[in-house]
């Protein structure tokens, strides 16, 4: 009896303690698991906070992105898709015996995917794509119950895995775009008889596909894309009726489509781009009405399209750029299906361009560029709004782009270049506000640019060039600030360039050659700091060339065939070298860069880098010209002995007129309307040249009365030495001498009035060129008076003359030597001038100082 209540307490505790044990049983479990989570969550960085509930107080099933055996309570899977976690992943996932699934794709988890996992051997799903995990694979046979098993897009190396072979439930397998070692498919593949989905693109695979897959009778997507595959295009692949989607494009294979191809009737998807590829496309194909997307660009392909793809329902991607397709295009391809790409650039297509290709209003992307398409545009691209890259270049469309065409709201490129367009650019393409690349050219585009596209703001490209468009550049276009190509080159555009165009600052290259523009560079250009081509050549530019432009980082400038004038800047001489700038012939360089050029760009006149030189380049090749050498130096000497005797006389005379007075005393030699306030009121732009006695002006006269230089003396010395001057020339008459019209004397002031004459061609260096050859030289000598008897003597008075004119006046012989040498006339005693002034010339040539009478201007 006293045992009894022993027993009693014993039997209760024992009760107490089976119950307590029976209603928490997994306890110990689950502290075994929340340790090894614990540890899972230790290893990853978690910027998102996602692992926030994740503590040891909770239930591992409370956990965010756990899920439970709802009998067991053991966790049965860990899933977070996209959340920006890494770092490693735990050996602890070991302890998760009834883990079935673990998904972590789209997240950057680093480190070597754990042997432990071997040890979950319920796990049914595996997804770790698009991560940073790296290492060798390690065999996971033994997970039997794998249906998913997806690793691709990380950096796994080594040997592809052939253990796949024995994983005999799996329905999807993706072991795409890792590093592995050059390697083949192995067989084994063909023994996953449940796979639906097989991923391994990318995976250095070489050799054919072998036979096994094409067992795979339940697989819908094969995907072997971006290997090295070979071998024929496998005709056994019709044995997968069930495919869906067939992707072997960027791979080695060669040979043609089969017609067994038709058989995958399910087929949607077919890409076997960029391949070795050729031959007709089978006409079946043209009957596989559940297509959706087709490519195979970037092969050899030819024939014509089957006409069936223009009775398809489905198509929204068609791509076979690159090929040698030809004949016309199916009529009604596009017109039954919702098509949002079509590509089939470069191939032979001809016949009437297609004009359902937008029927269903959803067409983004059409690129029919480089082929033969001939005849008009159909109207119902007028309202294909939805389009957003437009190229039909390189083709032989004629006709007017439609009016609806050129407002393309949602447009990023429109591009018609290299066709026979006519028309005129629509106002409407204001309404293109998205447009990028506005590209025109070479086409027989007419009419006025329209200011409209000063509305396209996010322009970056824009080449009109090789049209017939003219009028002027529409100062809006200085609006685009996006802007980096501009091309307007091989137009009629006229009137000057608009200032505001140095708004642009993003332009690259700027071209709008071969127009006829006319006025100033503007300085503003020089604004344009990220220019790095330039190309004003062939227009009717006059002016100087602003001095900003040498602070630009050019590489390439072309101002030839214009009209400028005044000095070349050294830095883009040495840019463009004198090519860029030959053709215009009121141009001249500084004596120190002469060297770097070897045309007949001249060298600027006086001891400082002056903006123009402005020479007589007139000769004197007939014996006349020869005769007047003689008559000037004698009435010069005359006049320069009669300026020393009456030297009081006239000082007396100018210096006794006051400065203030309004009356001017003007001596005219020739018939010309004068006026002295026009001819007084000179502008620093107009210099063309300057010597020892003066500045020379261009100035247009009012009332069309013409041109005329206008030479304004330095004060002092050279006024009393050109009053001889003006007596001599006064009185010439001579159709290669400059008339002298009038001087205007007021007080200190002096004018002289020429003849104005712009440079030509080189007559100096054409006459000198016939100077060594004895035939060429009678077409330089007047034949009226070339005999044989004063022939020698004509050619040596001719070679002084030609002395008198070298271009560098540091070169010319003074008034002392050119007497000396005509009394001598032995033409053993000098040489001729040699243009391409080498540096040892340079150091060896003559120092004269004076100029010559007929170098004054």
């Amino acid at each position: 009896m006293a045992k009894t209540p022993v027993l009693s307490l014993q039997f209760i505790s024992t009760v107490i303690c089976l119950l307590s044990l029976s209603s928490f049983p997994p306890s110990l479990s689950l502290n075994v698991e929340t340790q090894a989570l614990l540890d899972f969550k230790s290893q990853l960085k978690d910027p998102l906070n996602v692992l926030g509930s994740w503590k040891e107080s909770e239930s591992p099933c409370e956990f965010s992105g756990i899920t439970c055996d709802p009998l067991s309570g053991k966790v049965t899977a860990i899933s977070f898709d996209n959340q920006s976690l890494s770092g490693v992943i735990s050996p602890s996932i070991s302890a998760l015996e009834s883990l079935m699934t673990l998904w972590l794709p789209s997240n950057a988890i680093s480190g070597k995917l754990p042997d432990g996992l071997m040890n979950c051997s319920k796990l049914k799903q595996l997804n770790l794509t698009g991560n940073k995990m790296v290492g060798v694979i390690p065999d996971l046979s033994s997970l039997r119950s794998l249906e998913i098993l997806d690793l691709s897009e990380n950096y796994f190396s080594g040997r592809f895995p052939t253990w796949v072979g024995n994983l005999t439930e799996l329905l999807a397998l993706g072991l795409g775009m890792n590093e592995y070692h050059v390697g083949e498919i192995p067989e084994s593949i063909g023994n996953l008889k449940n796979l639906t989905w097989l991923f391994l693109a990318e995976s250095y695979l070489r050799g054919e596909i072998p036979e096994s897959i094409f067992e795979l009778e339940n697989l819908q997507t094969l995907d072997l894309s971006r290997n090295k595959i070979s071998g024929q295009f496998p005709k056994s692949i019709s044995k997968l009726r069930k495919l869906t989607k067939i992707e072997l494009f960027y791979n080695n294979l060669t040979g043609e489509i089969p017609p067994e191809l038709a058989n995958l009737t399910l087929l949607q998807e077919f890409d076997v781009s960029s391949n070795q590829l050729y031959g007709k496309l089978p006409e079946g194909i043209g009957s596989l009405k559940s297509l959706t997307v087709f490519q195979g660009y970037q092969n050899n392909f030819s024939g014509e399209i089957p006409a069936g793809f223009g009775e398809m329902r489905h198509l929204i991607g068609f791509s076979l750029y690159q090929n040698n397709f030809s004949g016309e295009f199916p009529a009604n391809f596009g017109r039954f299906s919702p098509l949002y790409s079509i590509d089939i650039s470069e191939n032979q297509f001809s016949g009437s361009f297609p004009r359902f290709l937008c029927e269903s209003k959803q067409l983004q992307f059409l690129l029919a560029l480089g082929n033969r398409f001939s005849g008009e545009l159909s109207d119902s691209y007028a309202e294909c709004k939805s389009l957003r890259r437009f190229r039909v270049n390189k083709n032989n469309l004629t006709g007017k782009i439609p009016e609806g065409v050129w407002a393309m709201p949602v447009a990023s490129i429109i591009d018609f270049s290299d066709n026979d367009f006519t028309g005129e650019v629509s106002p409407k393409i204001r309404l293109s506000t998205i447009l990028n690349q506005l590209i025109l050219q070479n086409n027989r585009f007419s009419g006025q640019l329209p200011s409209e596209l000063g509305k396209l703001m996010n322009l970056e490209k824009l080449y009109l060039n090789n049209n017939n468009f003219s009028g002027v550049i529409p100062s809006d276009i200085g609006s685009l600030q996006q802007l980096s190509s501009l091309h307007l080159e091989e137009n009629s555009l006229t009137g000057s360039i608009p200032s505001d165009l140095g708004n642009c600052a993003r332009v690259v290259d700027l071209n709008l050659a071969s127009n006829s523009l006319s006025g100033r560079i503007p300085r503003t250009i020089s604004l344009m700091s990220s220019l790095n081509s330039l190309d004003f050549s062939r227009n009717k530019l006059t002016g100087l060339i602003p001095e900003g432009l040498e602070k630009l980082k050019l590489s390439s400038i072309d101002l030839s065939e214009n009209q400028l004038s005044g000095r070349v800047p050294s830095v883009l001489l040495t840019m463009g070298g004198d090519r860029a700038f030959v053709g215009n012939n009121e141009l001249c360089v500084d004596e120190s860069s002469k060297t770097i050029t070897k045309s007949g760009i001249d060298v600027c006149l006086g001891r400082q880098d002056q903006e123009k030189k402005f020479g007589d380049k007139l000769v004197l090749f007939s014996i006349i010209a020869c005769v007047l050498v003689f008559v000037l130096t004698g009435m010069l000497l005359l006049s320069y002995r009669n300026f020393k005797n009456g030297q009081a006389e006239m000082k007396n005379d100018l210096e006794g007129k006051k400065e203030g007075d309004p009356s001017w005393k003007i001596s005219s030699f020739h018939q010309l309307d004068i006026d002295s306030d026009e001819i007084c009121d000179l502008e620093e732009d107009n210099l063309i040249g300057s010597g020892g006695t003066g500045k020379v002006y261009r100035l247009d006269l009012k009332k069309n009365r013409g041109a005329v230089a206008v030479k304004k003396l330095w004060k002092g010395d050279g006024l009393k030495f050109l009053e001889a001057e003006m007596e001599i020339l006064g009185k010439i008459r001579h159709r290669n001498i400059l008339k002298l019209y009038a001087s205007l004397l007021k007080g200190g002031s002096s004018f002289l009035v020429f003849e104005y004459m712009p440079n030509g061609k080189d007559i100096v260096y054409w006459v000198l060129n016939h100077l060594n050859d004895r035939e060429n030289i009678l077409e330089v000598l007047d034949e009226e008076v070339a005999s044989e008897s004063v022939l020698e003597d004509m050619v040596k008075v001719l070679k002084i003359a030609v002395l008198c004119t070298t271009k560098l006046p540091n070169l010319r012989p003074n008034m002392r030597e050119v007497v000396k040498m005509l009394v001598d006339a032995d033409s053993s005693t000098y040489r001729s001038p040699d243009y391409s002034f080498d540096k040892n010339e340079k150091r060896n040539s003559r120092i004269c100082k004076l100029e010559t009478a007929s170098n004054t201007i």
